[in-house]
């Protein structure tokens, strides 16, 4: 976290009225915490020395000093006011942030019978996410569904030939281990395909649906060769369907490019593994070194991100799918598969807009 600038109620006009999130201290107790667009202004309607009757909150000859961060992006608004609600506020800050969690498709791997289920908390398994919304979320998961043979039954199984099993053993989209038509270790085959399709986006079946469509088309079997077109077309539509930040939650890495305070620089805001990280002030002002070669400084030197944290992914998810979305968005694998050209210019699109 950045230190804060600091200001007495006195100085006032010396603060700039620029967007900010700010803490109000008085001699003893919890701070008063907001965002706003405007610091002055808002500090001006809080700290008033007009006598009159209002609703507005006024905290005149209450407050004793002002501590402020000077805001380029809501983004990074976003993270800082999360982080101070939850080091001041510990016993309420989830009132004051006020985050959804997004929603995550859960592959339970360590089910004997594996399946998926939609959540919005973290646990074991593998979880693909986030989506913008439940029903989102649940799009995917059954449109997915449908290219595999795994249950979709909620139950505890316990095999056996006399269970009654359900529609879709009898429509074949599933392999009924309910009713011990397959093996635990049949069953857990299909599953480990679909924690691949999860953990690769998509990639691993439609490479090999291309494949054997291709190879079909080679051997001139045209009828073959369409019907692996139309699930090379239905895999495709599937993976559209998670969106550009869906990803298994351990690889759930990326960098947003948001305006920093200063006019000549950009914030750099890496989230890895589903966790941000502390933003990094760039600046386009040194000319001693190419911008490249820079930013490829800055990834070396990042820290290992942590575990998942849901209300980090829960801003990410909010403000990459926002109408006020003020940055750029680059998802990638690993540090050591960052796209550098397209950061590069991403950094120059997102600092032009400043100009």
């Amino acid at each position: 976290m950045r230190e804060p600038l600091m200001a007495s109620p006195a100085d006032l006009d010396s603060i700039p009225d620029v967007p900010a999130v700010f803490l109000l201290w008085a001699s003893e107790g919890k701070p008063y915490l907001a965002r706003t667009a405007l610091l002055r202004r808002r500090l001006k309607r809080l700290i008033s020395d007009r006598d009159r009757v209002s609703r507005l909150l006024n905290l005149r000859g209450i407050a004793e000093r002002i501590e402020y961060w000077p805001m380029g992006s809501r983004l990074e608004s976003s993270v800082l006011h999360l982080e101070l609600a939850q080091k001041h506020f510990p016993e309420d800050w989830t009132r004051i942030v006020r985050l959804r969690p997004p929603a995550f498709v859960r592959l339970t791997v360590d089910n004997p019978f594996p399946r998926t289920m939609i959540t919005t908390r973290l646990g074991r398994g593998l979880f693909y996410g986030p989506f913008a919304s439940r029903a989102a979320a649940e799009r995917f998961d059954g449109e997915m569904l449908d290219l595999f043979q795994i249950r979709r039954c909620e139950e505890n199984l316990v095999p056996s030939p006399e269970h009654p099993g359900c529609i879709y053993g009898e429509m074949s989209k599933c392999l009924r281990p309910c009713q011990a038509v397959v093996s635990m270790d049949e069953y857990r085959s299909e599953a480990a395909r679909v924690e691949q399709f999860l953990r690769s986006s998509g990639a691993s079946l439609l490479e090999t649906a291309e494949a054997a469509r291709d190879r079909a088309s080679a051997e001139m079997q045209f009828e073959a060769a369409e019907r692996l077109h139309r699930r090379v077309e239905k895999i495709s539509e599937v993976r559209a369907l998670g969106g550009e930040l869906a990803k298994s939650i351990d690889e759930l890495n990326g960098v947003a490019v948001v305006r920093a305070p200063r006019i000549d620089a950009v914030d750099l805001l890496f989230l890895m593994g589903g966790r941000w990280l502390d933003p990094v002030w760039f600046s386009l002002g040194d000319a001693g070194q190419s911008m490249d070669r820079r930013v490829r400084e800055v990834a070396a030197a990042l820290p290992a991100g942590g575990p998942p944290n849901m209300d980090h992914l829960s801003i990410l998810t909010r403000w990459f799918g926002s109408s006020w979305r003020d940055g750029e968005w680059i998802g990638f694998e690993s540090v050591e598969k960052i796209p550098y050209r397209k950061l590069v210019n991403a950094i120059g699109r997102v600092h032009g807009l400043k100009e």
